[in-house]
C-alpha cells in the first residue's frame, strides 16, 4: 500500500524534473527577457523624443529660416510619439508601423544635423553641442537596445518552435512566435545614417 502511493509521487517528481529541461521554465523566462528588451527600446526612443524639442529650439535661434527642416523634425517626432506599442506583444504590422515612424524621425534628425553644419556659430554653441552629443549617445543606445531585442525575440521564437521545448509550449503555454524587429524598408533603401557628431 505504501509503495503504491510513493510510485505516482516519484513519477511526478521525475516528470517535473525532466520538464524543466524542456522549457517549462525557459519559455516564461525568455518571454520576460523579450518584455525587458522591448521596454528598453521604448525607453531609448522616448529619451530621444524628449531631447528633440530642445535641439529644434536651439537650431531655431540660429537658423530660423530653415523652417522646412525644423518642421519636418517636429512632424516626424509627433508621428513617432503618437504610435505607442509594446513591441513584445505587437503584431508584425504594428511593429513595422512603429519602426517606420522611428526611422523617419532618425532621417529627419540626420537632415537637421546637416543643416546645422552650415552655421559655425550654431556648431560652437555649448547647448547645441551638448544636445548633439546626447542625441548621438541615445542613437547608440537605441542600436544596442534594438540588437538585444532582436536576440531576445529570436531566442523566444526558438523556444516556442523548436523541439523539445515546442512540445512543452504546445502542452502548457501555447505561446505564438513574436514579430521580429527589423530594419524598416525605408531605412534599407536610404544611405542616410543616424545623426553623428561632427565638429
Amino acid at each position: 500500500m505504501f509503495k503504491t502511493k510513493i510510485a505516482p509521487l516519484l513519477i511526478a517528481v521525475f516528470a517535473i524534473s525532466q520538464l524543466t529541461g524542456c522549457g517549462i521554465q525557459a519559455i516564461p523566462r525568455s518571454e520576460n527577457d523579450v518584455d525587458s528588451a522591448s521596454a528598453e527600446v521604448t525607453n531609448q526612443y522616448k529619451r530621444r523624443a524628449d531631447l528633440i524639442p530642445n535641439l529644434v529650439n536651439t537650431v531655431k535661434g540660429y537658423a530660423s529660416h530653415e523652417k522646412e527642416t525644423l518642421e519636418a523634425v517636429t512632424e516626424a517626432r509627433a508621428r513617432a510619439t503618437s504610435i505607442n506599442i509594446d513591441p513584445s506583444k505587437a503584431s508584425p504590422e504594428q511593429v513595422v508601423a512603429y519602426q517606420k515612424a522611428q526611422g523617419q524621425l532618425s532621417q529627419a534628425l540626420g537632415r537637421l544635423m546637416v543643416v546645422a553644419e552650415k552655421y559655425p556659430d550654431l556648431k560652437a554653441d555649448t547647448n547645441f553641442r551638448d544636445l548633439q552629443l546626447q542625441i548621438e549617445g541615445t542613437e547608440n543606445r537605441i542600436t544596442v537596445a534594438r540588437n538585444r531585442l532582436i536576440a531576445s525575440i529570436r531566442d523566444f521564437n526558438n523556444l516556442v518552435t523548436v523541439f523539445p521545448t515546442s512540445l512543452t509550449n504546445s502542452v502548457f503555454f501555447r505561446r505564438a512566435k513574436k514579430a521580429q524587429w527589423d530594419v524598416s524598408e525605408q531605412e534599407k533603401q536610404t544611405d542616410e545614417k543616424p545623426p553623428g557628431v561632427k565638429f
